[in-house]
């Protein structure tokens, strides 16, 4: 008999779920979340799930209550006999907290890591993870996807006739180098030296900027801060033009104010994040049907190596 498989939704990521359900032709999952007066968080899956491959959708930027929530749907899931669990995170929070910066800090994703484990996590889809290694942290199979997938082919039909693509940081240049490697572009990297957490000091750009249509790439945008900086210098240095694409918009702080203040001309990010955009510079790609098709490759035991552009 055909195993069936399910997919449900926490209640911070139903739209992109609901998006996903639709590239799959199949109806999001019945569940239920009581929450009680002081706060407290009950899931309940309102159909049975007995020996079922379930997919549960849920990112876990802040509040951490976003996080309760899936781990509590886990936990659910096992002690209602699912067959796999499945967690899709399409933005992996507290990823920034890979190591140890300085002296007396946790080490944030491999807490999360270890309860996702302990809750009984099968497999996790998820995509662009703050650091790399993040994936080592697991002891099952962690599917990390690219958003590079989708903003390759947007960058190439921007048609731009002097593409640069640039890091905002040093620690982005492998993935300017990527993107570089796939558009045949020139690279420039972004040197910044912070005083304290959310505050450039200065920043200083490494390669040739003037008569450039500039393209930053980056992982996820908190308070703008250093993405807007460095579309500033580029003008500043004699760019044609400064562009940006971004997965997550965790668009924290003063976020878009200083896009809508800053030289570039437009930012395209991902639904990772649920957000309703302030502004007109801020254009949104979807990535529910990169999630539905790697969920039906890992249904069907194909391979899903397509959406690793890297």
């Amino acid at each position: 008999m055909e195993r069936q498989f399910k997919i449900f939704s926490a209640r911070a990521s139903i739209k992109i779920a609901t998006q996903i359900c639709k590239h799959l032709d199949v109806k999001l999952g019945n569940n239920t979340i009581i929450e009680f007066s002081d706060g407290e968080i009950e899931p309940s899956y309102d159909e049975s799930i007995r020996g079922a491959d379930i997919f549960i959708v849920q990112s876990t930027m802040p509040p951490a209550d976003n996080l309760m929530e899936l781990l509590l749907m886990i936990d659910a899931a096992r002690r209602a006999s699912a067959y796999k669990i499945n967690v899709v995170i399409p933005y992996f929070g507290y990823a920034r907290q890979d190591k140890k910066g300085k002296p007396r800090v946790p080490i944030g994703a491999k807490l999360i890591a270890n309860l996702l484990s302990s809750a009984g996590v099968d497999r996790i889809l998820t995509m662009d993870l703050h650091a790399d290694q993040i994936q080592g942290f697991f002891d099952f199979p962690v599917d990390h996807l690219y958003s590079s997938t989708l903003f390759i082919p947007y960058i190439q039909s921007l048609n731009l006739p002097n593409l640069t693509i640039a890091s905002p940081d040093m620690g982005g240049s492998n993935r300017a180098n990527t993107y570089a490697r796939f558009l045949n572009a020139e690279v420039v990297i972004c040197y910044k030296h912070r005083e304290k957490p959310n505050e450039i000091g200065k920043m200083l750009a490494i390669g040739d900027v003037a008569n450039r249509d500039i393209v930053l790439v980056d992982d996820m945008i908190d308070t703008a801060g250093t993405l807007t900086k460095a579309a500033d210098l580029m003008l500043s240095m004699g760019a044609n033009s400064v562009r940006a694409v971004c997965t997550h918009a965790v668009f924290s702080g003063e976020a878009y104010k200083r896009i809508e203040n800053s030289a570039l001309i437009e930012i395209a990010v991902t639904d990772t994040i649920p957000k309703n955009h302030v502004g007109k510079k801020i254009k949104e790609i979807s990535v529910s049907e990169i999630f539905a098709s790697s969920i039906k490759a890992v249904l069907e035991h194909r391979s899903i190596s397509e959406y690793f552009i890297q």
